[in-house]
């Protein structure tokens, strides 16, 4: 059983102060570098931490998702079984890809509880996977199947996936109307999405698009990610 979520903002390694300073400003949290190099937690005072930023060594980054579970070894059985494949071994975490290609880790659960609330305006609370029309399919499968949440379509392009009991992340699959490599991206709740653009673009960020109900970002190290007119949980 999944008992919290990490949302994990994957950056360029040379941009990653620029993607710290951002994030921070945008949710309200304080930075805290881990002891492995290019990593950064955000820290925020009233919850458990959610979100945290990876700089990589190779390509644009993007987002991944990382699952904190009891037992670790029954977790990852279970994903193999749906067709990841692990591609670490940490002994207490393990670095996995899902049948599309896209990474994601598990590590055991430390006892995080603490739901975080809305920031200037927003909150992170959803990662978004972008999905190809091909692989769509067994790809939802799959993560409906690791995940044990309940699926619900949202037509025509989204379906979503709700864990049991309120988690700071949730997950929603989009079909692309294009074949491209699978990937991922955040998703912010917005009491106002378009004050909150507003105030994104004074840190740096730039728009990108609009579509219905949501706004297409970059933030200042390339990443996208979308502004949403999802209420904030608190």
């Amino acid at each position: 059983m999944i008992r919290w979520v990490y949302a994990f903002i994957d950056r360029p390694r040379a941009l990653l102060d620029t993607t710290v300073a951002f994030w921070t400003e945008v949710t309200g949290t304080a930075p805290e570098p881990q002891e492995d190099a290019g990593f950064v937690r955000l820290r925020t005072p009233d919850a458990d931490d959610w979100l945290e930023v990876q700089g990589v060594l190779d390509g644009p980054g993007g987002t991944h998702l990382d699952f904190s579970v009891e037992d670790v070894a029954a977790f990852t059985a279970t994903a193999r079984a749906a067709g990841a494949t692990v591609t670490a071994d940490h002994g207490s975490w393990q670095v996995l890809r899902s049948p599309a290609g896209l990474a994601f880790c598990v590590a055991r659960w430390q006892g995080q509880h603490v739901l975080p609330g809305a920031a200037n305006g927003s909150l992170v609370d959803q990662v978004c996977l972008d999905i190809g029309p091909a692989a769509y399919e067994s790809e939802a499968a799959f993560w409906t199947t690791v995940t044990g949440w309940d699926f619900t379509p949202e037509p025509p392009e989204f379906d979503r996936l709700t864990p049991p009991e309120p988690l700071p992340v949730q997950i929603l699959l989009q079909r692309l109307k294009e074949e491209r490599s699978a990937g991922a991206h955040l998703d912010l709740a917005c009491f106002d999405k378009s004050a909150v653009r507003a105030r994104h673009e004074k840190l740096g960020a730039t728009y990108v698009s609009e579509g219905s109900g949501w706004i297409v970002m970059r933030d200042p190290a390339g990443g996208v990610y979308c502004l949403t007119r999802r209420q904030p949980r608190h």
